[in-house]
């Protein structure tokens, strides 16, 4: 199983609760409606655990893929991964997609 970790700040213009219906609506369901998504859960960041800096970014998003490869050359080509896309980046700035591994 592998993991993806998405990282972002929304744009200026858009706001938290339009976001966030947005992800509820279409971006879970889309998702999550892919057979190598085993799971895929969206982070508000709240505040620093230390310090008074403002966090540096708003959303992390954590995905369990079960086939990597497979995610990466068909799902991420296909059409509705593609629409998700288009619709995510009208919403943020600066995403970060990171496949992660545990450290044992």
């Amino acid at each position: 199983m592998s993991k993806i970790i998405l990282t972002y700040k929304l744009k200026a213009e858009v706001n938290r609760e339009q976001f966030e219906t947005w992800q509820r609506e279409f971006d879970y369901p889309s998702m999550r409606g892919l057979n190598r998504v085993s799971s895929f859960v969206n982070h508000r960041v709240i505040k620093p655990l230390m310090g008074d800096q403002p966090p540096s970014v708003d959303y992390i998003e954590v995905f369990k893929i079960s086939d990597l490869e497979g995610f990466i050359q068909k799902d991420m080509a296909g059409s509705i991964v593609q629409s998700v896309m288009g619709q995510f980046m009208g919403y943020v700035e600066n995403p970060e997609f990171l496949i992660v591994e545990e450290v044992i």
